[in-house]
């Protein structure tokens, strides 16, 4: 009997020095490097992703208080798999298996699931991965659509785990494109936003040592592309980057300190559509309409 390693199923992607995998379980980066440097801290094949490692988060990513919320008049409520906190964390496809909807190239695989309606998300809503391994790095579009008749609340966001290669963390800065914090209760459920002061501003480069992260983000800075960025440079002289157009306008930032499976090895960077409990505060949630679609883009690179 072939039995599939928790992960799923793996597709290997390559381009001059740049090596991906994504593992068909949560569509998720399992490992991104580049001249044999890792860019995502990468799991083991036959390892459940530690701490959502790489996967996508839909249709809504972060916290949803006690799993439960009210859209056009209906309350639903949906399994609370983060019981210490009493919420539903992440979705509902970070460990469902995403198949290839087209053909497999040797730098680009496009993997698809659909949303089968529950009682607590009764919504079909196909969610469309495609990875690519360009000359910049890896840039990720994911799209969603609504199969069904009804409106359907959504949001998305990602989960990569950067790594600082060789270094500690602790020996390592981060810079973050946000001017922003959002203010959380014991529950990490958000309770309103602050403007970033001196002592958590990280607009400019500031170092980890003795800082501990597990925040969002909002009022993000972009460049004159139009990206907003999160660097981790090491002190190697090497920056492991993740990038988000304006198809996405949040992040969260986690260092991971007492997470099984992560110990603050890396940094957990993760592009967002929308904050946590989007569902009930209507704040950034998208209403995909019947036969509509919602893309987002962003990527990572090495610097």
């Amino acid at each position: 009997m072939n039995i599939p390693a928790p992960s799923g199923r793996q597709y290997h992607l390559a381009r001059g020095d740049q090596h991906a995998t994504i593992a068909e379980v949560g569509a998720s980066i399992r490992e991104y490097s580049v001249g044999g440097r890792d860019v995502a801290l990468p799991f083991e094949k036959d390892q459940i992703a530690p701490a959502y490692s790489g996967a996508v988060l839909a249709p809504w990513p972060n916290r949803l208080t006690d799993g439960q919320y009210t859209f056009d008049g209906v309350e639903h409520q949906v399994p609370v798999n983060e019981p210490g906190r009493m919420t539903a964390l992440h979705g509902l496809v970070s460990h469902a298996r995403f198949t290839p909807s087209s053909p497999v190239s040797d730098t680009s695989v496009t993997l698809e699931h659909e949303i089968v309606p529950t009682l607590g998300y009764p919504f079909p809503v196909r969610v469309r991965a495609t990875y690519a391994l360009t000359d910049e790095g890896l840039e990720v579009l994911v799209t969603a659509t609504n199969l069904g008749q009804h409106a359907a609340p959504y949001g998305v966001g990602f989960h990569p785990w950067l790594s600082p290669g060789d270094a500690a963390v602790d020996d390592c800065t981060i810079q973050v494109d946000a001017a922003t914090r959002v203010l959380v209760d014991d529950r990490l459920l958000p309770t309103g936003t602050a403007p970033l002061g001196p002592d958590d501003d990280m607009r400019t480069p500031r170092p980890l040592a003795g800082f501990a992260l597990d925040d969002a983000f909002v009022d993000v800075v972009r460049d004159d592309d139009g990206l907003a960025w999160i660097k981790l440079a090491s002190p190697d002289g090497q920056t492991s980057a993740v990038w988000m157009d304006d198809t996405m306008d949040t992040w969260q930032v986690c260092t991971g300190n007492d997470i099984p499976g992560i110990m603050r090895r890396g940094v957990a960077c993760e592009p967002m559509s929308c904050i946590a409990d989007a569902f009930r505060t209507g704040e950034r949630l998208v209403r995909l309409e019947p036969g509509a679609s919602h893309t987002v883009r962003w990527g990572m690179r090495l610097l």
